[in-house]
């Protein structure tokens, strides 16, 4: 009875499991990149932030609207004619177009500074496409090596659930002892458990590749991605890295808000035409005026503005040198993981588990021939499990290694 309800336990989340797979998208792992890229709102938000910086840009350096003014001159307000529009020969109504000219520097840093923002935007598109691709790609990771060590613990409780029925005989016989039957219990119910945790695994990174990729109920198809780490590869390209070209955007603006603090101590200069209507006994006038602004307080105005944007430029210029060096060192960082998570997998896959199957091979040899228990067979299989177990979790860990270093460190093609 026992054995049952741990069997119909068993299969509950089983048939979930093919229900979900039943409605699952195949994925490979380069269309889970595709999709990630094509469907995910981020890179529509990165798309309209450069959209939104380019149109910027079109305006930027343009000369200010001109200003319509209009006025009345020289209205009396005392003597003979005041207050009568027609009684003194200098009052009219005037209409005027005023246009405003800043000086050429500060056009052209203006420009400069909306060239800087397109480099923002496009080095945060860079860095959001790729954060999308490596979250795609890590997800598409860990779903696939999930379900690999769902297929290994499915195997591995296969040949446990062999034993009980043999452990029964061999205890009505006398050849073992009862509390042995107990054994085979406990050692499949350790491994259900670990089998409930698997399946949690699927349905978390199912349910993330859904989150990056839009597909629903996405099924992992196609081999692992052979992801070549050319170190001396990564490590030219940090200078294309979006972090770092986020970085140069940012003194590249910082260099225009000082071209731009610097033309403020020039002048700016102003047109206006204006046309002035009098009564017709006098006749109408055109009036012409050209104005400019007087800097003429540089050292308590202009020049701390000027300083303190050069000391902006130097901070940019440090906060780079920064950002790569740190690109650097996480770099480095991983490549030296990777280099242990491989050997590490190595190690089990050519030693550990050959050695495993081996001992638990022996062990039912022995058993067969009265020369173990039962309870040493259990130890054997359950640290097989383990084993095969480990060493996928040692593989996992080596290929989510390769992608992030590829994705985050490398080209936006890889």
């Amino acid at each position: 009875m026992e054995e049952r309800r741990m069997r119909a336990s068993y299969m509950v989340p089983l048939a979930a499991l093919i229900t979900s797979a039943a409605q699952a998208g195949p994925l490979t792992y380069d269309q889970a990149l595709r999709d990630a890229v094509a469907n995910a709102p981020g890179a529509a938000a990165a798309r309209a932030g450069i959209t939104a910086a380019g149109a910027d840009a079109r305006a930027a350096g343009s000369l200010p609207d001109p200003r319509l003014s209009f006025g009345l001159d020289n209205f009396p307000v005392s003597g003979p004619p005041a207050y009568t529009l027609n009684g003194n020969s200098m009052t009219m109504g005037r209409v005027g177009v005023q246009q405003d000219v800043p000086n050429l520097a500060k056009r052209h840093a203006a420009q400069a500074q909306a060239r800087a923002a397109i480099m923002a935007a496009e080095a945060s598109q860079a860095s959001r496409l790729r954060q999308i691709r490596l979250g795609a790609g890590s997800a598409w990771i860990d779903l696939a090596y999930a379900e690999r060590r769902l297929r290994a613990m499915d195997e591995s409780l296969g040949a446990l659930r062999a034993l009980p029925a043999a452990a029964r005989t061999a205890a009505a016989s006398g050849a073992a002892r009862p509390a042995q039957t107990l054994a085979v219990d406990q050692a499949i119910a350790t491994l259900e458990d670990r089998r409930a945790e698997l399946l949690s695994a699927v349905a978390r990174a199912r349910a993330m590749l859904t989150r990056w990729t839009g597909v629903q109920a996405p099924e992992t198809v196609g081999d692992i991605p052979a992801l070549d780490l050319a170190p001396a590869k990564l490590r030219a390209a940090l200078d294309r890295h979006p972090d770092v070209l986020a970085a140069e955007a940012g003194v590249s603006r910082a260099q225009a808000d000082v071209a731009a603090a610097r033309a403020e101590k020039r002048p700016d200069w102003g047109f206006e035409v204006a046309y002035q209507r009098r009564d017709p006994r006098y006749g109408d006038m055109v009036s012409a005026g050209v104005s400019m602004t007087l800097p003429l307080f540089a050292r308590s105005r202009q020049d701390p503005r000027i300083a303190a944007r050069q000391s902006s430029a130097a901070q940019a210029d440090a906060e780079r040198e920064d950002a790569r060096r740190a690109l650097e060192a996480d770099l480095e960082a991983g490549l030296a993981d990777h280099v242990m998570h491989h050997e590490q997998w190595m190690r089990a896959r050519d030693t550990l588990v050959p050695l495993a199957r081996k001992r638990a091979g022996l062990e039912t040899a022995s058993y067969s021939a009265g020369r173990a228990s039962l309870t040493d067979v259990i130890e054997a299989k359950t640290a097989l499990a383990d084993a095969e177990l480990t060493a996928l979790d040692r593989e996992a860990e080596v290929a989510r290694d390769a992608v992030r270093l590829t994705i985050t460190f490398g080209g936006d093609s890889q």
